[in-house]
């Protein structure tokens, strides 16, 4: 049985690149891969982007509303019909930005239609929660790696932050929407984090409620113990 894999980590962590790389050694082998991005991100219009400068445009894009699994099914028809071959793998750029019943998609891919899915992705936003897609793929996905970059101090960086117009900020929305301003990201580790942000990690997150919280300070199941 095919698996689905997300490869996770901070910005600069070198996702695409990844990406890139393994489609490149699938095709050097005369296997066919599909690339996809959701929609939503624009960066690259419809192509993958390295940070190191190689791009490739990809095979489709996902619009939040679109059922994942159809989709791929059409453009799996359409690589077959033209070149004669199954698709080997199906590649996917900033998989945090799908839907959880797309990242459920992905799951029947690889399990129903026995086609390996690798997802790359980050975990969390600026305010260190994380995507839905993300959140999905970390609760369902066969295999879990993390790819590592540096912070700025030298140490292992884990949390991305956004910069508007060269000033960090730490609450808005998810996913920001560029309109006349600078937006940057930076990745960090968790001591430089909270330097920038005062010491704390998520300032938008509710309270757990208190019926909640006692379920958590409880004793634990006797099942679980």
């Amino acid at each position: 049985m095919a698996k689905l894999y997300f490869r996770y980590g901070a910005m600069n962590s070198g996702k695409s690149t990844n990406l890139l790389q393994a489609a490149f050694n699938y095709e050097e082998r005369e296997q066919q891969v599909l690339l996809m991005k959701p929609r939503i991100d624009t960066k690259g219009d419809t192509d993958i982007v390295s940070r190191l400068g190689v791009r490739r445009a990809v095979d489709f894009v996902v619009g939040a509303e679109e059922d994942l699994w159809e989709v791929f099914a059409r453009e799996r028809r359409k690589i077959e019909d033209r070149t004669g071959k199954a698709v080997s793998c199906l590649l996917v750029d900033e998989a945090q930005f799908l839907t959880e019943s797309q990242v459920d998609d992905l799951l029947r891919i690889a399990i129903i239609d026995n086609i390996p899915v690798l997802a790359y992705g980050i975990r969390t936003d600026f305010q260190t929660v994380a995507f839905p897609g993300s959140r999905r793929l970390l609760e369902i996905s066969h295999s879990l790696e993390e790819l590592k970059t540096i912070c700025r101090c030298g140490k292992k960086a884990v949390f991305n932050t956004r910069q508007v117009d060269g000033e960090f900020v730490f609450d808005g929305e998810q996913v920001a929407i560029e309109d006349g301003v600078e937006i940057v990201y930076e990745s960090l580790c968790g001591n430089c984090y909270l330097q920038e942000s005062g010491g704390v990690f998520n300032r938008t997150r509710r309270v757990l409620t208190e019926s909640l919280a006692t379920a958590y300070n409880s004793a634990p199941d006797p099942d679980f113990s």
